[in-house]
């Protein structure tokens, strides 16, 4: 089975760290590395949280850091949600695993320029990275395979009533990743919200009783307050996860092609995700966007992803 070649773009963030655990022992995907950027925390602290995820459970991958800040907006960080830490919740030991010395930007830039084509993108936090890369240097835009991004909803947001989190952090460089020509799929708050983790799921991936399942619990027991303050919600989604298993396995998902515009005008709607649900602009679709999921299933997938962990 030829594995998917990913880089994945993350804030860690407690969904993020999830992502990162199924990925990376998940037979159909090559990890080729982490790169990091300032969303639900500062850089420093999101890149500290990478590191640490990747050292605890044995995972061999590169962490490169990168944009400190949005292209144009004040920094926003999700701390209601993900802590101070970024990742509260898990106790880590003393960090080991080191920092790569190339800035993410010029890593995703040389490595795509490198490759075959064949390198999909997988940000799931604030995309100004990606952005960065792409007016940085253009020739990257046909050598990226395709982008899977957790961000955005065509209902409500969550940071605000019209934007979710990681497209408001940065609206300017997700704007410019949309209008980018690139393949584009779209995990929104439509369908992650739908994916709960509540109790019986987190006793369902500790009982399997390894380090990945105790990490797990760790991290979703924690959303199990914050979520509900911040929400509402009955217990912490695990976003980002969709984009992992949307790769390794579609058909757990529905979707729909649709044009979407990223609002940048400074109002109520800054950092909104304009889907074109019923093609009423009559507008090329320029994404592919998730609107539901086979809920037993993923969990199942998660499930699997876990017990590869020794």
């Amino acid at each position: 089975m030829k594995k998917t070649k990913i880089i994945i773009d993350c804030d860690p963030g407690h969904d993020d760290a999830i992502a990162i655990l199924v990925a990376g022992h998940q037979p159909a995907i090559d990890l080729l590395a982490l790169t990091t950027v300032a969303g639900n925390q500062t850089l420093n602290k999101t890149t500290v949280n990478a590191l640490h995820v990747c050292e605890h459970l044995g995972l061999n991958i590169p962490v490169y850091a990168g944009m400190s800040l949005p292209l144009v907006r004040e920094q926003v960080v999700a701390a209601n949600v993900h802590g101070e830490s970024g990742l509260d919740g898990p106790v880590f030991g003393p960090l080991h695993t080191k920092i790569q010395p190339q800035h993410a930007v010029n890593y995703i830039i040389e490595t795509l320029l490198a490759s075959d084509g064949d390198i999909t993108l997988v940000p799931i936090g604030p995309l100004t990275n990606i952005a960065t890369a792409m007016r940085m240097e253009p020739r990257i835009l046909p050598k990226i395979h395709q982008i899977v991004l957790m961000g955005g909803a065509y209902g409500t947001g969550n940071f605000t009533p019209s934007a979710e989190f990681n497209i408001f952090a940065d609206p300017e460089a997700a704007s410019i990743v949309f209008r980018s020509g690139v393949k584009l799929t779209m995990m929104g708050l439509d369908v992650t919200n739908q994916t709960i983790c509540i109790p019986d799921i987190i006793e369902r991936m500790e009982s399997i009783g390894n380090k990945a399942g105790s990490l797990f619990a760790d991290i979703m027991r924690f959303t199990l307050n914050s979520q509900k303050m911040a929400f509402g919600l009955e217990a912490g989604p695990v976003h980002d996860v969709t984009c992992i298993a949307y790769l390794i396995a579609p058909e757990l998902f529905t979707t729909q092609e649709m044009n979407v515009v990223v609002d940048i005008n400074r109002g109520p709607c800054y950092g909104r995700t304009v889907c074109d649900t019923i093609n009423c602009l009559k507008q090329p679709a320029n994404c592919t966007v998730g609107t539901g999921i086979d809920l037993p299933r993923f969990w199942d997938l998660v499930a699997e992803a876990v017990a590869r962990y020794n």
